[in-house]
């Protein structure tokens, strides 16, 4: 793996063959039981187009807190939620939506209900799809959930969406089965092109990476990894947000053929 890159980040952009640099952001926000003001700060000075979202609200009023998380970090909501089980998605006014859907995933007696939002946007000249997930902690089901994602991925090639982006707390490391199963056939964007913190959990004692950011072939990734040292986002910040550290990658999303 090469050495973590200090370059900036790239913002944002549109380029002049119609393909988009995007912001992408994954974040653990613990059903936004801890400071709410710090975690919408931390999504605003990440200023990312698409934020992929675990554990958000799940009960009482919980479309109510996520509207207002995406408003206090200058976003919309897209999809997920409750009606995911957990995993959401929110965007900026750059993203077009073509078409959603919460998919809840296969209950195991005893077991935590898991689940993905999905979503196929458009960004400028480019056609993206979407997941944001978060992983069984038993290791059978989890390796079970990646290869449903990895389906999910194949279903849209089919359907002519080539470019997706994979993101959320796999509940693994690296070496673990599952994680290895999606860094096969998916890049594992901290892997290709290291920037800022590597590990996730947790904010108070950094020591392991099971939140990750993965992007299909042909997407080139420009940095990934958590901003610890991004302007705006502040050590008190972190901490404060919630049990785990956010994942913030810039990619360059390839324009749709006509």
């Amino acid at each position: 793996m090469p050495a973590p890159t200090t370059d900036t980040l790239p913002n944002s952009r549109t380029e002049p063959d119609g393909s988009a640099v995007v912001r992408v952001l994954s974040y653990n926000i613990r059903s936004m039981r801890d400071d709410e003001d710090a975690l919408a700060r931390v999504i605003h000075a990440c200023a990312p187009d698409l934020v992929f979202v675990q554990e958000a609200p799940r009960f009482f009023r919980w479309r109510k807190h996520a509207a207002r998380l995406a408003a206090k970090s200058g976003l919309v909501t897209l999809t997920g939620g409750a009606t995911a089980a957990g995993p959401l998605l929110l965007c900026s006014l750059r993203v077009t939506a073509e078409e959603t859907e919460d998919v809840l995933l296969p209950l195991t007696p005893g077991l935590h209900r898991r689940g993905f939002a999905t979503a196929v946007v458009r960004i400028a000249g480019v056609r993206l799809g979407l997941l944001s997930c978060h992983l069984s902690l038993r290791e059978g089901e989890r390796y079970a959930q990646t290869g449903m994602a990895l389906d999910r991925l194949a279903g849209w090639e089919a359907a002519g969406v080539r470019h997706a982006v994979v993101a959320g707390d796999i509940n693994e490391r690296p070496d673990g089965r599952s994680f290895r199963r999606l860094s096969a056939g998916l890049q594992d964007c901290w892997e290709v092109r290291p920037w800022g913190g590597e590990h996730t959990s947790t904010p108070a004692d950094p020591h392991q990476r099971i939140d990750a950011v993965f992007a299909t072939p042909g997407v080139e990734v420009l940095g990934c990894g958590v901003p610890l040292d991004l302007p705006g986002v502040t050590a008190p910040d972190l901490r404060a947000a919630t049990d785990h550290l956010p994942v913030l990658a810039a990619l360059r999303v390839p324009a749709t053929a006509p």
